[in-house]
């Protein structure tokens, strides 16, 4: 356990005294800076670990407040249904399909500039793209994961999984409810068509995939690949990434058509009480030392240009302007705008 510091009754004496002296000043906003609350949102596995034992007790501590960090996902209708002048969440952590629901319903901000967030002055330029909402902190390319032990060729292109010697041992997402699944859609537009926005090549192109084994989260798809239930599947890279040194035959592939990207992003609810802490937040979890030990403790793409990383992990993830600029950022406003109509449809054809 970590010991404790306790404050001496002396030091709060002391407090009250000088709290005293400001409040006969007539500053009595001093009154409500003594401990404030930070309502969040954020993942929970590897990720919540590394969040609950280091990052957020350091940034309670650099900043004198608590943090109230929610991991029970979905966080969007949750914040929907609350006030907008008292928003159940000051930073909402989501991926960019989620913050584009939010910013068109008006429950977070469109952009966050070095203004608000210096730490925003360092970053690669797609986490403040125009398809970003709020800031990117992390990404992770969207690719192919396979075995290596099933002797099939290591995936060069997205057309790969299409290989009928795949057929009932690809893998795939449940495209109505996984954001890997809508990129790999709009991918199969770029890559049998038009361009991202093709949805009939994607929906011909989807047709073809069929046998394949779908799922609703990426959790479920890093357990099909370590059992081989699956042999090559959509993921992003830091499931694979992660298992590394732990002696599993599985691999990931960025196509030579670019990968899709999944950022991890941060944004402030306009009606939070406690703005300045919420932009503290974020430009802390930017800063080179944070971003370092979350990236190399998931294996996420730092968005923060500064950082440096192991080696083993710089080899590998998007650490470089030539790297990053493989990443494809869709257009969550158009897609979110036709989502009904590509889930019934999606829907229909996998089902038949």
């Amino acid at each position: 356990m970590s010991p404790r510091h306790p404050v001496s009754r002396r030091a709060v004496l002391r407090s009250g005294t000088g709290l005293a002296a400001f409040a006969t000043l007539g500053a009595p906003a001093i009154l409500h800076a003594q401990t404030k609350t930070l309502k969040i949102t954020t993942w929970g596995g590897k990720w919540g670990d590394i969040m609950k034992a280091t990052v957020l007790p350091a940034f309670e501590k650099e900043h004198g407040c608590t943090v109230s960090a929610d991991q029970a996902f979905p966080y969007v209708p949750k914040l929907q249904v609350s006030p907008k002048n008292d928003p159940l969440y000051d930073v909402l952590h989501t991926n960019s399909n989620e913050q584009w629901l939010a910013v068109v319903d008006g429950l977070v901000m469109d952009k966050i500039t070095a203004k608000e967030v210096p730490n925003v002055a360092d970053v690669y330029p797609y986490a403040v793209s125009d398809k970003i909402v709020g800031v990117s902190i992390f990404t992770s390319a969207i690719g192919l994961g396979y075995r290596t032990d099933k002797g099939i060729t290591p995936p060069k292109s997205w057309k790969d999984l299409a290989d009928p010697k795949l057929a009932g041992a690809r893998g795939g997402y449940l495209i109505p409810v996984n954001s890997l699944g809508q990129c790999h859609l709009m991918m199969l537009g770029k890559v049998y068509g038009k361009g991202l926005q093709d949805l009939d090549a994607a929906y011909k192109a989807l047709e073809q995939l069929k046998p394949i084994k779908l799922v609703d989260f990426t959790g479920q798809m890093e357990k099909m690949l370590l059992s081989g239930e699956v042999t090559e599947g959509v993921i992003h890279d830091s499931g694979v990434y992660r298992y590394d040194g732990q002696n599993q035959p599985v691999d990931f592939a960025s196509p030579a058509e670019g990968v899709m990207a999944l950022e991890q992003v941060l944004n402030v609810t306009p009606g939070s009480k406690v703005k300045e802490l919420a932009f503290a937040y974020i430009d802390y979890m930017l800063r080179p030392d944070v971003q370092k030990l979350l990236a190399e403790g998931v294996w996420y793409s730092p968005a923060n240009k500064k950082v440096k990383l192991e080696a083993k992990y710089d080899a590998k993830l998007l650490t470089t302007p030539e790297k990053v600029a493989t990443l494809i950022q869709p257009d969550w406003k158009w897609y979110n705008a036709r989502k009904d109509d590509i889930d019934a449809r999606v829907t229909k054809i996998l089902k038949g």
